[in-house]
């Protein structure tokens, strides 16, 4: 029983099970009488301490990864970067060009980049429940486009989610990034890097910018070594409490306003038909178009309707679309229908690609 246990906290797709039951869990508290606690989770402290101070730690794993990522992974060499970034930017332009044709005007038009996010745990675990017979080309491309994507997001969050800059918080921000290049330099040792990016999470959070941005630079600015150590450090209380209790606070839904809302919300429309259409045909067609014009090569041992079922499963927003949310919308009626956008659409790629990429699994390779 125990070796079964520790087993399921080691699959991959362990994560993406666990933000799933929370998911439920939010559900049914914001259905029952324990709606009133489920709200206290809104309110600004809570959210102050959730969304941005252990969300930071998420962000901080994130920053890591990429780093990794860009050193001796999957986005090492020029010939691997193409086609995923190229894939991610259509899965960006063509879900916020859907959302902004719903949304032309008024408050819902801030939430245009919530439909633009893909949920890494999420998409992998779906793709991993596959086994062996995914190939590892498949894996690194979805991989590889989540991070593009998580790039997206950072850079989107910094620039457009900022309502009011302070700018002596945001002097000492840079100053501390400063210091936090010359111990990337000089020193070998955890401790001052901890002490500087609790300083600059700080100077950030007074200056306006969401502070989740400075766990990101401390990923980046971390050397290596120390960085895959702290990965090892952060993987599970990321994977197993800090995402889940994100989910669990940001994803409950009374069905009363599910009812009301659900076919009169142009901003529950744009964000679920963003992440279920335009995800898939952005990255789909952007992949395509690489590949048939010789500016990137085919995923080896995969097929065509491999990477469409992948581009399918990227609609699955979840974690980061939810994150988007909260920063656009707050704790305004908007943010109950971002969840509910975000929710249906990312449920509807889930389940659309899932069956997509078991039908590949039968089918010869397709040329177009």
């Amino acid at each position: 029983m125990l070796r079964s246990i520790k087993y399921f906290f080691q699959m991959e797709a362990a994560s993406s099970v666990i933000l799933l039951v929370m998911a439920l869990l939010a559900m049914a508290a914001a259905n029952s009488p324990l709606l009133p606690y489920y709200e206290a989770l809104h309110e600004p402290t809570a959210e102050l301490v959730i969304n941005k101070g252990l969300m930071a730690l998420f962000f901080l794993y994130i920053g890591i990864e990429i780093k990794l990522e860009i050193k001796e992974g999957s986005l090492a060499s020029p010939s691997q970067i193409a086609l995923p970034m190229a894939a991610a930017l259509g899965g960006i332009i063509v879900p916020a060009l859907i959302y902004i044709a719903f949304n032309r005007s008024g408050d819902a038009m801030r939430g245009w980049a919530i439909p633009t996010a893909t949920d890494i745990a999420f998409s992998l675990g779906v793709l991993n429940s596959f086994g062996k017979t995914i190939p590892r080309a498949l894996r690194i491309f979805l991989m590889s486009i989540a991070i593009f994507d998580d790039l997206a997001a950072i850079a989107i969050i910094a620039v457009f989610y900022t309502q009011h800059i302070y700018w002596l918080p945001l002097l000492v921000s840079a100053a501390v990034v400063v210091l936090l290049y010359a111990y990337n330099r000089r020193t070998k040792f955890l401790s001052p890097f901890i002490f500087a990016g609790c300083a600059l999470w700080v100077a950030l959070l007074d200056s306006g910018i969401n502070p989740t941005i400075a766990a990101v630079v401390l990923g980046l600015l971390l050397p290596l070594p120390l960085g895959k150590r702290v990965l090892r450090f952060l993987h599970g209380p990321v994977a197993f409490f800090v995402v889940p209790l994100f989910i669990f606070a940001n994803s409950g839904i009374p069905l009363a306003a599910i009812y009301s809302s659900a076919l009169s919300s142009p901003a529950i429309v744009g964000i679920t038909s963003g992440l279920f259409i335009g995800k898939q045909m952005g990255i789909f067609i952007f992949t395509f178009l690489m590949i048939r014009f010789g500016l990137a090569k085919m995923p080896p041992e995969t097929t065509w309707m491999q990477l469409y079922a992948v581009a399918i499963l990227c609609g699955i927003g979840f974690t980061m679309s939810l994150f988007i949310g909260s920063l656009a919308f707050g704790d305004s009626i908007l943010m109950l229908d971002a969840r509910i956008g975000v929710l249906t659409g990312s449920l509807a790629s889930a389940v659309a690609g899932a069956i997509c990429m078991a039908l590949s699994m039968n089918k010869k390779k397709i040329r177009l």
